[in-house]
């Protein structure tokens, strides 16, 4: 058998530059924010959101499901914590549970011209790996 350095040196970049990307990307779970994001589409993020706004897609623990949520701010209100996020996801019919505050976000989705940055459905992959 002959080793091609090539190839290998190939698969060793694409591994390297999908480590590096993976850090700055998230993997849509469920179909609540259908029709904008799919089950096993992959969102860009950015980790260091400024100036939250009502239509920004955000990442969050939530503190009421044990895995981080994908959705959308549909309202920003003052409380005594600082600002309090309504979310929700595109295709529920009611906001989430509870309020969100700036300590559970984790990210935004980075959109061009309002529209997500999304890889459609290559997060099945993760999505079958984990068991979900």
């Amino acid at each position: 058998m002959e080793i091609d350095l090539k190839e290998i040196a190939t698969y060793a970049i694409i591994i390297l530059v999908g480590v590096i990307v993976a850090q700055n990307m998230n993997v849509v779970v469920s179909g609540s924010m259908e029709p904008v994001l799919y089950r096993g589409d992959i969102v860009i993020i950015d980790k260091n959101p400024s100036n939250l706004q009502v239509g920004d897609i955000i990442v969050y623990n939530a503190n009421w499901f044990k895995d981080p949520v994908i959705h959308r701010i549909i309202k920003i209100e003052n409380s005594s914590n600082g600002p309090a996020y309504t979310i929700k996801g595109d295709n529920n019919p009611a906001p989430d549970p509870a309020l969100v505050y700036q300590k559970q976000i984790i990210s935004k989705v980075v959109t061009i011209d309002g529209h997500p940055i999304v890889i459609p459905k290559i997060g099945y992959i993760t999505l079958w790996i984990r068991g979900l």
